[in-house]
């Protein structure tokens, strides 16, 4: 199915910077109408705006992702203001840097809850409709750190690898239902992530993926004939994991 020529409508969580926010950008462009997920609404605007002058609808709804009790309401909200979810990219998260033995279980637990739960009840929240017209995409933004061993990395890549390993069940799951279910995991990528207060890292970051890379790739998966699933790839910048 040509999106681009339908007026798919998606959604797209942490988009108001990042990956997310270059995904909406390169979705709106493409002709897709989105549905922007953050927790700020100010940065969301002006995503929306953007996308809005590309000609597509786009509506921002403030959400924090570790409110999990809230997400199937917002989600049915967003449904009732589209019609019917095409895509949804799964792609808020947090990174967190600590020694497995020194991690709080606190810490451990808002890991899990954003980097993994949040999506599992996003994903219940579209599946309804999606069943229902037997067609839709889902694509989660997993990392190379669910398949790597990164040292100090640990909460965020145990996150990370349950988060694939839930995408290859639910494509299994929902695959005689005409749901394609996508998982990229992206190297190092060049986002506001390495700023926040719960990473601890000192990497190049000129020579990391740009999020409008990674958005491209994404964008691509979504717009891949129905009869065809690209389940699970790994994008890395030309220079190698960092």
């Amino acid at each position: 199915m040509d999106f681009s020529q339908s007026q798919a409508n998606a959604i797209i969580t942490g988009a108001s910077s990042g990956m997310g926010k270059a995904t909406a950008l390169a979705f709106a462009k493409a002709g897709i109408n989105v549905a922007l997920v953050s927790r700020s609404l100010d940065a969301l605007d002006t995503v929306a705006q953007a996308c809005t002058q590309q000609g597509v609808k786009a509506k921002p709804y403030v959400m924090d992702l570790n409110e999990l009790a809230k997400i199937p309401g917002t989600i049915q909200e967003i449904v009732a203001d589209f019609g019917n979810i095409d895509i949804i990219v799964n792609n808020a998260g947090m990174g967190y840097t600590n020694l497995l033995r020194e991690t709080p279980l606190a810490d451990w637990q808002q890991v899990i809850n954003l980097n993994l739960t949040s999506v599992f009840q996003c994903v219940q929240g579209v599946l309804p409709q999606m069943r229902e017209r037997k067609q839709g995409t889902i694509i989660n933004v997993a990392s190379i750190a669910a398949t790597q061993a990164f040292p100090e990395w640990g909460a965020y890549s145990v996150s990370k690898a349950a988060l694939l390993s839930f995408s290859k069940v639910l494509a299994v799951e929902e695959r005689s239902n005409g749901i394609r279910v996508v998982a990229i995991s992206p190297g190092s990528v060049n986002t506001p992530m390495w700023d926040t207060e719960t990473v601890q890292a000192d990497f190049e970051r000129s020579a990391m993926l740009t999020p409008e890379l990674v958005a491209q790739t994404i964008l691509q998966a979504a717009l891949l004939p129905a009869e065809a699933v690209i389940e699970d790839l790994t994008i890395l910048p030309s220079a190698g994991t960092l």
